[in-house]
């Protein structure tokens, strides 16, 4: 109950932290993907500082919660904080949720819930042998790469690329986040058991930069924050399976009821993300009155 705890507390600083994050990068000029200039400019941003300020202890919140439960536990509940982004936008407007955001709040619990209570994610080893870090570095390495080149080539989709790129990285530095303090309890003797340190160094810092210019290029925030928050999870639970032999539930009815329930799960945010454009068309006009 602790972590879920913990899972949660961290939800709501996320979400309210990408709100503030994404009206300060409104209001600074537009940067080239992972240029570092954007940070230059939203550093001088009094509302970016406060909203790195409760992001950097959501990050803490989240690492406590993932050395004491499952990557797989942790990461669905996430999820919510696209929830808790949404809500404050509709607070803002000072007006009850409608009934699209309703359902869309209630798939996205429903999904997440049915995941856990299904799938029971348990057990797993606490670190990785370095044989794994090529292969996942090729696979992220050319993930994020074609994201990228999507991004600069599709223009009219450079906002969505962006969001799936960061959230890949999201993903991948979870399960990172999970595994260095593990590594980091056997010292430095042997620098390859450290790999997993040393990708989280370039990984990390990569996908606060992509979360920075997607929420740039996007008009509004809830359809990139919809494409992060369900590809953050995705990720990581592939890679909890995958790499940490996280078990999960997997007779034929446990395995279907888990893959209905992400698809539930990834249907609520795509119905907050559908009603966005409409929450924030009122938004503007009640700003502008």
């Amino acid at each position: 109950m602790s972590v879920v705890l913990l899972a949660l507390a961290a939800t709501v600083l996320f979400g309210s932290s990408s709100v503030m994050e994404q009206r300060s990068t409104k209001r600074v000029p537009a940067r080239e993907a992972l240029s570092p200039r954007l940070l230059v400019d939203l550093a001088r941003r009094p509302l970016w500082i406060i909203a790195i300020a409760i992001n950097v202890t959501g990050n803490l919140l989240q690492v406590v919660a993932l050395h004491f439960g499952a990557l797989a536990v942790v990461q669905p509940i996430l999820v919510c904080n696209l929830l808790v982004a949404v809500l404050i936008t509709v607070l803002t407007l000072h007006r009850r949720p409608d009934r699209t955001m309703l359902v869309g709040i209630a798939c996205c619990v429903a999904g997440v819930a049915g995941f856990l209570a299904v799938a029971h994610p348990s057990g797993g080893r606490s670190t990785v042998p370095v044989a794994a870090a090529l292969p996942l570095a090729v696979a992220l390495t050319g993930a994020l790469g074609g994201c990228l080149v999507a991004a600069r080539f599709v223009r009219r989709l450079r906002p969505l690329w962006l969001a799936l790129a960061c959230g890949v990285d999201f993903g991948a530095t979870a399960f990172l986040l999970k595994v260095v303090p593990n590594t980091l309890a056997g010292g430095f003797g042997d620098p390859a058991r450290q790999w997993p340190l040393y990708l989280l160094v370039v990984v990390a810092p990569a996908g606060f930069l992509l979360n920075q210019n997607a929420f740039q290029a996007g008009r509004l925030i809830s359809p990139v924050l919809s494409i992060i928050t369900a590809v953050d999870p995705l990720v990581s639970i592939a890679l909890a399976i995958i790499l940490l032999k996280e078990r999960v539930a997997s007779s034929p009815s446990a395995l279907l009821v888990e893959v209905v329930s992400l698809a539930v799960m990834t249907g609520g945010i795509v119905a907050l993300a559908h009603r966005a454009p409409h929450v924030a068309h009122e938004l503007s006009e009640g700003t502008t009155r």
